[in-house]
């Protein structure tokens, strides 16, 4: 389904009963990245799931974008589609979008889970963000695929389990140019780490042991800055945790939420 909201046409779909569960998911991915959490949280929940601007089916508007923005999209959905309170769960990029939308907009989550993500990336880091850039102007999102899966995942798990690697392949090399270099130009901006202590619903982060984009110590940071947030990692993950480690993960999204009233 679509909705126009913020300007741009969102991709999103509406899956399960029970209150409200909103994912959002990472750079140069879509909603299709959440299916295993799908499939084990439709029974308590009703899931939304929405494609990021300029990724999946939404629009994908050329120039670069801001995490506000992207925020603001989340915002806009939500009060097209009737959406009050909710719980939130965003990881990576999608993490970086839920804390700015919890402190542009509060009272809207009930609860934030917060999955390999960082909220703060040092100018040391942007000759990286910049070198994405241009290879995906200059050469399209194809020679891109590999080093990301590479970061993604572990190498036994990509050893293992070709299929989900294809499958994570394939969003990745159809994500359009426009919309990842617009993200690319959001995402190393984020620099939220001393405004987190406003945030005050509970909150769960999850790291991955073996993620080096966004290592424990992100997390850690994020955990230590939100008031009674809690931290678990899960091992043997990278990145991706949530596909990589998917019946951990979901028992972690699943206990956290019954404590939720």
């Amino acid at each position: 389904m679509r909705q126009h909201a913020n300007g741009i046409d969102i991709d999103y779909s509406i899956t399960g009963e029970g209150p409200w569960l909103v994912m959002s998911h990472s750079l140069a991915c879509s909603s299709g990245m959440w299916a295993p959490q799908v499939a084990a949280l439709r029974d308590r929940h009703r899931v939304l799931c929405f494609d990021t601007r300029g990724h999946g089916g939404t629009d994908a508007p050329p120039g670069a974008y801001t995490l506000a923005q992207l925020a603001d999209d989340l915002e806009g959905l939500l009060g097209a589609l009737g959406i009050g309170r909710c719980h939130f769960m965003g990881l990576s990029m999608g993490g970086m979008i839920g804390m700015t939308h919890a402190l542009k907009y509060p009272g809207r989550f009930q609860s934030l889970l917060l999955c390999n993500t960082t909220s703060r990336i040092g100018p040391e880091v942007l000759p990286v963000w910049t070198q994405r850039i241009g290879i995906a102007q200059a050469d399209g999102m194809a020679p891109l695929v590999e080093p990301t899966l590479a970061r993604w995942f572990t190498a036994g798990f990509r050893a293992t389990h070709a299929d989900v690697s294809a499958s994570v392949g394939e969003m990745i090399r159809s994500t359009p140019v426009a919309g990842f270099t617009g993200c690319c130009h959001a995402i190393p901006k984020i620099d939220l780490t001393d405004q987190l202590g406003a945030i005050r619903v509970p909150t769960l982060v999850i790291a991955g042991d073996q993620d080096v984009g966004t290592p424990v110590e992100a997390g850690r940071a994020i955990q230590q800055a939100i008031p009674e947030a809690q931290l678990a990692v899960i091992p043997s993950a990278a990145h991706l945790s949530n596909l990589e480690q998917p019946e951990t993960f979901n028992h972690l999204v699943s206990v956290f939420l019954r404590r939720i009233r």
